[in-house]
């Protein structure tokens, strides 16, 4: 798939912009809007986003939880919109540790941007080992479990990390065609459910029939709180496009449409299919129950018949291997551009480019090599549910840091160099940032909060308050290191 870049998406923005420093290694530039867009839809991924949540979101709350899933969609689009600014005027690969460190200053940076790595190689980790029983299951027609998923999820990076190596033309025409593949295959499954099969009145919606539905009284407030929780997981991945912007034909201006596009299509996307299913089911009661392992495949089969399910297994299976793709994609850049700035060891030689492709071969290695290591939690379930649990609470804990950096900036006056327009636009990025991070504030405490019915079965304290004192490690590994070895003193300065 071809990009067209229009004078539009080329034109730069008015006003001073941030650039990486001259005489470090630069990447070459080869994405636009369309690619750009796709590498945001890969790493959001709308099957993977909506099978994360389903079945927990229908034993929460019953079908009322869409409410809560809306509510998630809209306030994600305020931090999507935060971080198109951001990308907008400072687009430098790295995203939130470069936002950071101009915003607030060097050791915010480097806090920042090791919580980053940590989330996102924990997200990555994940992605990879919920996709090998799908994998499994297409191709060989077995679930696979325990150290042969290890295998799966081993070969699904190792595969992505052969792909990355290939160069940019490359992996973007992969995760091009997966995507649309993806986003199309989606829709039509949407629509033919809604306008075919659907088993359910639309009343079933609302917060009464839901109650009738889960066979229980429901408490509003626990039950929208822990349906919050759960439908948080389905947007996150958008920062996707601001951590390859140096890439970007059209830089800043094409990765902010990429960043709101893909949250905005992702989010109607999930929104459609989600509805469609509960629609089409035709025992609701036993979804709340938890009785239907899988209820969107069981949703498909039961209504399209037996021969829909290879097909509905390749679009998953797609699914995941753009997301696992997309991800190394980028986190290879965001070990790539801390590298660049002397935040990592100079050893490693994470910020080489490869003369030949143009791409940071070592950093998307280092990065693959992070993700294998983590697969070896999945030899214990309770680990790899840690890991599962902290992935989202993580990116969750990085976007509050983000937006915080820009309110503090707005407030200290620090903001003044990055000004986005006019005065009344200046107004209303105020706004948004403030409401986005007050949303940040509550779901990331939401989300964190220790709720034995989002752990899984049997789990012990330390998996249900994983969110808690994973982060908690870290942050004071990461604190003792600033103050010990001083690593922000080690920066690149920056450029006036």
């Amino acid at each position: 798939m071809m990009d067209q870049v229009t004078a539009e998406q080329a034109e730069p923005v008015r006003g001073p912009r941030a650039t990486a420093h001259e005489g470090t290694p630069q990447l070459r530039r080869g994405l636009g809007i369309v690619s750009m867009l796709s590498i945001g839809v890969a790493t959001v991924a709308p099957v993977v986003g909506l099978y994360s949540i389903f079945s927990l979101g229908m034993v929460t709350a019953g079908p009322w939880w869409i409410w809560p899933l809306l509510i998630s969609l809209g306030c994600q689009l305020l931090v999507a919109v935060v971080y198109a600014g951001l990308a907008r005027r400072i687009p430098i690969t790295g995203g939130p540790f470069q936002w950071a460190r101009r915003l607030v200053g060097p050791k915010y940076a480097w806090f920042t941007g090791v919580m980053y790595l940590i989330a996102v190689s924990a997200a990555l980790t994940t992605v990879a080992y919920l996709a090998a029983p799908w994998m499994s299951n297409l191709f060989f027609g077995v679930t696979v479990t325990g150290p042969a998923a290890l295998l799966w999820s081993a070969g699904l990076l190792l595969l992505g990390l052969l792909i990355n190596c290939q160069g940019l033309r490359v992996t973007k025409a992969v995760i091009n065609i997966g995507i649309l593949c993806e986003v199309l295959a989606s829709i039509a499954l949407g629509i033919v459910l809604l306008l075919a099969f659907q088993h359910q009145p639309w009343e079933v919606f609302a917060w009464e029939s839901s109650q009738v539905i889960v066979g229980q009284p429901l408490e509003l407030i626990p039950a929208a709180m822990t349906a919050l929780a759960v439908c948080g997981w389905a947007f996150v991945g958008f920062d996707a496009s601001a951590s390859v912007v140096e890439e970007a034909h059209g830089s800043g201006a094409t990765a902010a449409k990429a960043i709101v596009g893909a949250t905005a299509l992702v989010g109607g996307i999930v929104l459609m299919v989600a509805v469609a299913v509960i629609l089409a089911t035709r025992d609701l009661p036993a979804l709340t129950r938890g009785e239907v392992a899988d209820p969107v495949l069981d949703a498909v089969t039961s209504n399209l018949g037996p021969m829909a399910e290879k097909p509905f297994l390749l679009l998953v299976a797609i699914t995941f291997f753009a997301c696992v793709l997309s991800m190394q994609t980028y986190l290879g850049r965001v070990y790539f551009a801390i590298a660049r700035e002397d935040a990592l060891p100079a050893k490693l030689r994470l910020a080489q480019v490869s003369a030949r492709t143009g791409i940071p071969v070592r950093a998307i290695s280092a990065a693959t090599v992070v993700a294998l290591c983590g697969l070896l939690l999945g030899l214990s379930d309770g680990a790899m549910g840690t890991m599962i649990r902290f992935g989202t609470g993580g990116l969750y804990i990085v976007f509050t840091l983000v937006v915080a950096a820009v309110v503090f900036a707005q407030v200290s006056g620090r903001w003044a160099p990055w000004r986005i327009g006019t005065k009344w636009q200046e107004r209303w990025f105020s706004v948004i940032s403030g409401a986005a991070l007050l949303w940040l504030g509550c779901e990331t405490i939401n989300i964190a909060w220790p709720r034995p019915e989002l752990a899984a079965p049997g789990a012990s304290p330390a998996e249900v308050w994983s969110v808690v004192w994973v982060f908690g490690g870290f942050a004071i590994i990461a604190l003792l290191a600033l103050l010990i070895a001083r690593p922000h003193a080690r920066l690149r300065r920056l450029e006036r």
